[in-house]
């Protein structure tokens, strides 16, 4: 694991001893990725610089790391953030077939060998979670990936004096005047975030920087800009069950869960698992005993009852014989940690969870230096409740167009929460109109009370056209989790489960975000993802002989936070009224408008929650980032190279 940044100069050969020592500065702003092993390396073309936090090979696999076959060596240098959990087998392979040597026992040379033997193939054989950034003396270009999924960010940005990538976008901001870049703020990517409560890629609210997009690679040479390929398009090949061959088929994905986690489970470091209460994590936790037995886990919640999983967590770990730590946070210690939060995301995301999940995160790092979680595990055998919505409005399916529109002209002049109004006027939407993802804040209307940019023009077809055009044929289950693939995952959850743990120096890890376990998910039919009265059929079924009864069919949960209530007394609403009123981004947001949504909250009028949070968070980030009215305190790492 590391924090990686690369500079490619400009065609002229742009690289002085001036750019190694800003690549050097701007590696520091992400030392908690990787407080082990700081450093960079230089050639004429390309700087490197990297934070390393070791867990695989910790004493011999430093970066940026060379290798190169016999007859070219030290022909690459490689910067990587991540972990390949399948590198004995391909370090096998690369042996057999091709006679690659290694000199390191860690993951990194296998990403170099297979690139150098395979090409761009190699991608599609790496199991596990990476972004890199691979320089070749020889073609003189760096090649640079991301994992097929997202998990590891990786920001980039080309101006006159070059392209830089890094893991953190306040890294590459920090580079603006030596690579020339647009710092303005992007308002069509405000206004995405807005109703979409994250910035979705390859966006930023910085015009200058964009992500690579999870699944792609890039190719950068020295005066030109990126050369961004696609090489993974996620699809779901719904294979049905034979009649009397359901339990081979529950069996398959309990075989493909096991062999993920003991593959997630490689490390020369304690292991410890995230617990928050639920089918997916207690999974995760129960199967990572097995190779463990001394595994801790980890959960957190609130002292307000209805918000805390903290006493099911105990009893799950308690039924799998895990040892269990518990966080509490206050509502004081919530807000405090705010301005600090947003500082490590680089980029707004307005779900609240993060906040507990950093706190859990502090804590785990003082016993653990890497964790598993369940995240995916709804994205890839339908979780949410949401993808039950099919079914609800079935019927709608067999009215004319014409028929359906009219429905919904009939459901506006009903009343707010009137019982049937959201139903008529979802049932007639089509799928693409009505689901953008899991995430839902503003509204047209609303939007247009609260930005001051607003251009109906940008809505979130923006980002779902053309991922809708490459599920034509799909049932309506499948579209949802493929749209949510390239949204609400990429977007919200793997970037909080990535900056909360890499906040403090702790690697996490997802066992369900695996290739072959994708493999198997996406051929489940319909109805074994969902039914009308449960989620997940399928995946509960081929758990039931490892997550306890008490788990099994509990109602999702996750880690909820109080905002709601807190935004309505106490230092969280104090503390929402000054953001209103010392925020210098008036120009784009309605302060006044925002204000009066809080006076409603308040009194109880209505719950703004959602979007209240939405446009707080946003405060937060600019003024930190664009106003600098805001300077949060960073600590200094203090962990220890091993335990």
């Amino acid at each position: 694991m590391c924090g990686l940044l690369a500079l490619v100069g400009d065609a002229a050969g742009s690289i002085t001893d001036d750019t190694v020592a800003a690549v050097a500065g701007a590696s520091h702003l992400m030392r908690h990725r990787g407080p082990d092993e700081p450093g960079t390396w230089a050639d004429d073309r390309v700087v490197l610089g990297f934070n390393r936090l070791s867990i695989i090979d910790i004493a011999h696999s430093h970066q940026p790391l060379r290798w190169g076959p016999p007859e070219e060596p030290d022909r690459y240098v490689l910067v990587f953030n991540g972990e390949i959990y399948n590198y004995l087998e391909l370090r096998e392979v690369l042996r057999t077939e091709f006679g690659a040597t290694f000199h390191t026992d860690g993951d990194g040379e296998a990403i170099v060998a297979a690139y150098h033997y395979w090409g761009t193939e190699s991608l599609s054989r790496l199991r596990g979670m990476f972004a890199f950034a691979l320089w070749d003396t020889v073609r003189e270009e760096l090649f640079c990936a991301r994992d097929p999924f997202g998990i590891k960010p990786l920001f980039v940005a080309t101006g006159p004096g070059g392209t830089a990538v890094g893991s953190e976008k306040k890294c590459l901001l920090d580079l603006a005047d030596t690579l020339g870049l647009d710092t303005d703020l992007d308002t069509r990517a405000l206004q995405h975030y807005t109703v979409l409560q994250y910035v979705p890629e390859p966006e930023t609210l910085h015009r200058g920087v964009r992500r690579l997009e999870s699944g792609c690679y890039a190719v950068i040479r020295p005066g030109r800009p990126p050369a961004v390929t696609r090489y993974f398009r996620p699809r779901f090949d719904a294979v049905p069950f034979r009649t009397g061959a359901e339990q081979a088929r529950y069996d398959e994905i309990t075989a493909v869960l096991e062999d993920s986690v003991a593959k997630h489970m490689r490390a020369d470091v304690t292991v410890g698992a995230f617990l928050s209460g639920g089918i997916d994590s207690t999974a995760i936790a129960a199967l990572a005993i097995r190779h463990n037995p001394r595994l801790i886990t980890f959960t957190t919640g609130f002292e307000r009852e209805g918000f805390s999983e903290v006493d099911v967590a105990v009893a799950s770990a308690e039924a799998i014989g895990a040892r269990h730590i518990a966080k509490v946070v206050s509502q004081a210690e919530f807000v405090a940690a705010l301005p600090e939060i947003v500082w490590y995301l680089d980029e707004p995301v307005a779900d609240p969870a993060l906040v507990p999940l950093f706190f859990i995160a502090r804590e785990a790092r003082k016993h653990v230096k890497v964790v598993l979680s369940g995240e995916g595990a709804d994205e890839l055998f339908g979780g949410y409740t949401i993808y039950r919505e099919p079914l609800s409005l079935k019927a709608f399916d067999y009215l004319p167009r014409g028929v359906r529109k009219s429905l919904g002209k009939a459901s506006k002049p009903l009343p707010e929460g009137m019982r049937g109004k959201s139903l008529l006027h979802r049932g007639s939407l089509t799928l693409e109109e009505r689901y953008y993802g899991n995430a839902r804040s503003f509204s047209d209307e609303h939007l247009r009370a609260v930005l001051a940019e607003f251009n109906p023009g940008w809505t979130h077809t923006d980002v779902t056209a053309a991922i809708y055009a490459e599920s034509q044929n799909w049932d309506p289950v499948a579209r949802m989790q493929h749209i949510d693939l390239f949204t609400w995952l990429r977007g919200d959850i793997l970037v909080k489960a990535d900056k909360m743990t890499m906040a403090n120096s702790l690697e996490l890890r997802v066992p369900f975000l695996d290739p072959e376990v994708f493999a198997v998910a996406s051929r489940l039919p319909f109805d074994q993802k969902i039914t009308r009265t449960t989620t997940k059929y399928a995946l509960r079924r081929a758990l039931e002989p490892i997550v306890p009864a008490h788990v099994l069919h509990r109602a999702k949960l996750g880690f909820p936070v109080p905002i709601r209530h807190w935004l309505r007394s106490g230092e969280l609403m104090d503390w929402a009224y000054r953001m209103i009123g010392a925020s210098g981004a008036g120009h784009l947001v309605d302060l006044a408008a925002v204000r009066a949504m809080l006076d409603q909250h308040r009194a109880g009028e209505g719950d703004h929650s959602r979007r209240l949070w939405t446009v707080l968070i946003f405060l937060l980030w600019y003024a930190i980032f664009v106003e600098g009215s805001i300077t949060p305190q960073i600590s200094e790492p203090q962990y220890p190279v091993q335990l």
